[in-house]
């Protein structure tokens, strides 16, 4: 039986932690798809197209990736995509509280819907997209932070 694992996030940009779960993941399930969230409520520096055309292009030689954009509930997301598998980062113990929170709600509306906890290596435990982006649009080097396509992506953003 084929395991599919979904790992949902906005994304916005991709960082290396995000990168280094996925291809960790990839270790332990057949297919992972990559849902990224449009997220408009967030108000995203980049749209939720150009999100899933950096994803594509960090993971373009990885078979066992899928990339696809979405809107709506996770569990409606798992089902239309046949999986039972969640795929969560967790980087800081605050992160915990609601993710378990949201792992027992998804599990409420359906039950068979597991939620796996990574974290990230240690090198990429203080990144966050959020960072990345005051980073580089003070003018800061993010290069260690993200993988070269989304730098050149932040940097086409920012000027």
């Amino acid at each position: 039986m084929s395991q599919r694992a979904i790992y949902p996030g906005t994304f916005d940009p991709m960082t290396k932690g995000h990168v280094d779960l996925i291809e960790r993941a990839c270790n332990l399930f057949d297919e992972i798809v990559i849902a990224i969230a449009a997220s408009e409520a967030k108000n995203p520096l980049f749209t939720l197209d150009e999100r899933i055309k950096i994803a594509e292009k960090i993971f373009e030689s990885n078979e066992n990736v899928k990339v696809i954009g979405f809107s709506g509930l996770l569990v409606d997301l798992a089902k239309d995509n046949d999986a039972k598998i969640l795929i969560r980062g967790l980087r800081v113990v605050a992160d915990f509280e609601y993710e378990f929170q949201l792992a027992n709600m998804n599990r409420a509306m359906m039950p068979e819907l597991e939620s796996v906890f990574l974290t990230p290596k240690e090198q990429y435990s203080y990144i966050s997209s959020s960072l990345v982006k005051e980073i580089c649009k003070m003018g800061g080097d993010v290069s260690e932070f993200v993988d070269p396509f989304s730098l050149s992506e932040l940097k086409r953003k920012y000027g």
